[in-house]
C-alpha cells in the first residue's frame, strides 16, 4: 500500500494524554494494514477548516464541530463510528441538595450557571432543552457563564468544574454540566460536588463522532471504518488508550442523535 492510501485524522490536542491516544492508534491501524496518522489541532474550528479544506481526511469532531461541517456543506457528512458513550450523552443540571429543586419552572429568577459557549453539553443543549419545556432561561434566569477554553468545546471539563464549584458555593442557585463529566466529579470525589444532586436531566443525544467528507472514497472509509471497529478493550495494548479515550467500543454512527443540537444551534444564530 503506498503512502498515497495512508489516511490522515485530525483531532484536537485538548490534553496530553492525546498523543498517548493516537500514537498508540495509529499503531493500531497499522496492525490493521490501514495506515493511518494522525495531525493535532489546538481548537475544533481549526479542526473543521482542515476537514473542509482537504487537509485531513478525517476529523474525530465534537457534536458542535460536526454540525458545523454539515451547515457549512448544507449537506449530510460521513460518521464513521463514535464511542459507545457518545450514544447516550445527556445534560444535567445540579443544584444544592437542601435548595429542594424539582422542577424547569422553579429555576425562573435563579441563577443559572453555564459552561463554555461553545460547549454543546454545558451550555447550548441546556438553554434549548429548558426552552423546549417552558422555561427560556436567557430572559427567565441570570445565566452565569464560564468561558474557558473557549474552542475546545468542553472537552477539558474546566468550565464545568467552575459551573460546579459556583453553586456549591453560593456563586448559582444550579449549573449545567455533561452527565459523564458529573459521574466523573462524584467518582473523584470532587469535594464540591458532594453537596449537590441533579435536580434535572435533558433527553439524551450524540456527542463525538469520526467525520468524513461526502467525497471521501467509500473503499477507503470501509476499511478505515472495520479496523475501527476491530479495536478491543480486551487487548492490553489497546485497554490503556481507550480507557483514556474514555470507552470501551466503537459503534457505527448515524445523523439522529444531532437534530437536537442542529435546531439549537440555528435558534441561537436566528437571535442573534
Amino acid at each position: 500500500m503506498s503512502m498515497s492510501d495512508q489516511i490522515t485524522v485530525g483531532a484536537v490536542a485538548y490534553h496530553p494524554r492525546v498523543v498517548t491516544i493516537w500514537e498508540t492508534f495509529r499503531e493500531h491501524f497499522a496492525a490493521q494494514a490501514v495506515p493511518t496518522d494522525y495531525l493535532l489541532y489546538s481548537n475544533y474550528e481549526r479542526l473543521v477548516d482542515a476537514l473542509l479544506d482537504g487537509e485531513i481526511d478525517i476529523a474525530w469532531n465534537t457534536n458542535t464541530a460536526f454540525v458545523s461541517v454539515e451547515q457549512r456543506l448544507d449537506s449530510e457528512a460521513q460518521i464513521l463510528g463514535m464511542r459507545d458513550i457518545d450514544a447516550e450523552f445527556a445534560t444535567v443540571i445540579v443544584t444544592r441538595r437542601e435548595d429542594e429543586i424539582n422542577d424547569v419552572a422553579q429555576l425562573a429568577g435563579r441563577r443559572l450557571a453555564l459552561g463554555s459557549r461553545d460547549s454543546g453539553h454545558a451550555a447550548i443543549l441546556p438553554l434549548y432543552y429548558l426552552a423546549e419545556q417552558g422555561l427560556d432561561a436567557t430572559a427567565d434566569c441570570e445565566l452565569l457563564r464560564f468561558d474557558t477554553d473557549l474552542g475546545k468545546h468542553g472537552d477539558t471539563g474546566n468550565s464545568e468544574l467552575h459551573v460546579v464549584q459556583a453553586v456549591a458555593e453560593g456563586q448559582a442557585d444550579a449549573g449545567a454540566i455533561g452527565d459523564v463529566t458529573w459521574v466523573r466529579f462524584r467518582e473523584e470525589g470532587l469535594p464540591a460536588a458532594q453537596g449537590l444532586e441533579v435536580a434535572w436531566r435533558s433527553p439524551t443525544y450524540y456527542h463525538c463522532n469520526f467525520t468524513a467528507l461526502p467525497s471521501f472514497d467509500g473503499e477507503q472509509a470501509k476499511r478505515w471504518q472495520q479496523a475501527l471497529m476491530a479495536m478491543s478493550y480486551d487487548d492490553p495494548e489497546m485497554r490503556h488508550a481507550m480507557t483514556l479515550e474514555g470507552l470501551h467500543h466503537w459503534i457505527p454512527g448515524d445523523h439522529s442523535g444531532y437534530q437536537s443540537l442542529a435546531a439549537a444551534i440555528a435558534r441561537e444564530r436566528m437571535a442573534g
